[in-house]
């Protein structure tokens, strides 16, 4: 398992090389200028010093290996020098923001409390919910639990987030007025009346982006299930005797969850990208909300440190997810 591991360590460095000089080529080739907003009245003297005070006055292969270089080996010691307070990385230029002129990763650290407690909270509330369901659809197939399952999951995979999104609104806070509108970043949980105020406003875009979770995940758990409840090995267990309990829970369950495992990891990473379009309805100041406002912005430096970021958690969740197949499959060996 190690060596295997190790190597689709060795393999994923040159495939993350690769997409960060296609995001970055991409990102330089797309139409836009960060110093697009600046006024006319501006002299082109001085638009050219601020151009080159943002570091675009050097040819892209330099800028990527610049890029490269803060991402791997100064943005680390910055890190170490936080945790120990040594200055390693003093005096060294961080990847700075175009559009706050921050560093990066501080921006994005200021983000991320707020895309975990909601939309990581929706994707623990939609596993926990989804493999019940897709367990119990399964074992009773077709009957009314499994026809209503069935139903909810189909209208809550086909219907976009912005729009339940929008009913939520209109129906629960609008007109019902039960809930907040708009989500209050600001927020911090001292009492008990703040927490439940906390509650009040994570309720809405928990529910809605667990219900789209819940209900993809809950059908392949349904498919894996009944796929394995036919097998000989199953109607082995029964004949020796186990109860149904024992087979479903035991057997059955750690077979199907193989397949499921794929899924569920390679949600994960979306959980740290945050769900872009569900924070943009409900104004959730996350990373989701910040990628967006990059983009409008050309900050090229915030998109780039971004959309590899994700590229690395995806990866990094694929490793964890074929790992733990020989974890639940001992037939499966990576020799």
């Amino acid at each position: 398992m190690l060596t295997y591991a190790l190597r689709r360590i060795m393999l994923a460095i040159p495939t993350l090389l690769f997409i960060s000089l296609v995001i970055f080529l991409l990102l330089e080739l797309s139409p836009g200028d960060p110093l697009g907003d600046v006024p006319l009245t501006v002299p082109p003297e001085v638009k050219e010093k601020m151009r080159e005070a943002l570091g675009l006055g050097q040819a892209w292969y330099i800028r990527y290996v610049l890029w490269l270089k803060q991402f791997f080996w100064i943005e680390p010691l910055h890190w170490v020098d936080q945790l120990l307070g040594t200055d390693f990385s003093r005096g060294a230029q961080r990847i700075i923001s175009f559009q706050s002129r921050s560093p990066v990763f501080d921006v994005i650290a200021e983000r991320i409390p707020q895309t975990l407690k909601v939309v990581g909270f929706s994707y623990l509330v939609g596993v926990l919910i989804a493999i019940p369901i897709g367990i119990i659809s399964a074992y009773k197939q077709y009957s009314w639990f499994d026809q209503l399952g069935t139903f909810i999951s189909m209208v809550g995979f086909s219907m976009p987030t912005f729009f339940t999104g929008v009913v939520f609104i209109i129906v629960f806070a609008v007109n019902l007025q039960w809930f907040p509108s708009i989500y209050d970043t600001t927020l911090k949980v001292t009492d008990w009346a703040s927490f439940w105020q906390q509650v009040r406003q994570m309720a809405m875009p928990v529910t809605v982006l667990a219900l789209y979770n819940a209900a993809q995940i809950s059908r392949f758990m349904r498919a894996s299930m009944l796929d394995n409840l036919g097998q000989d090995y199953v109607r082995t267990a029964r004949a020796k005797g186990l109860s149904e309990r024992t087979v479903v829970l035991k057997h059955v369950l750690r077979n199907s969850l193989i397949p499921v495992v794929t899924v569920i990891a390679l949600g994960l990473p979306a959980v740290f990208g945050g769900a872009i379009i569900t924070e943009q309805v409900f104004k959730v100041n996350g990373l989701g909300q910040l990628l967006i406002s990059a983009i409008h912005s050309n900050d090229i430096p915030m998109v780039l440190t971004l959309t590899f970021i994700f590229a690395i958690l995806i990866v990094v969740f694929t490793l964890i997810a074929d790992i733990l197949y020989g974890i639940l499959d001992p037939r499966i060996r990576y020799d």
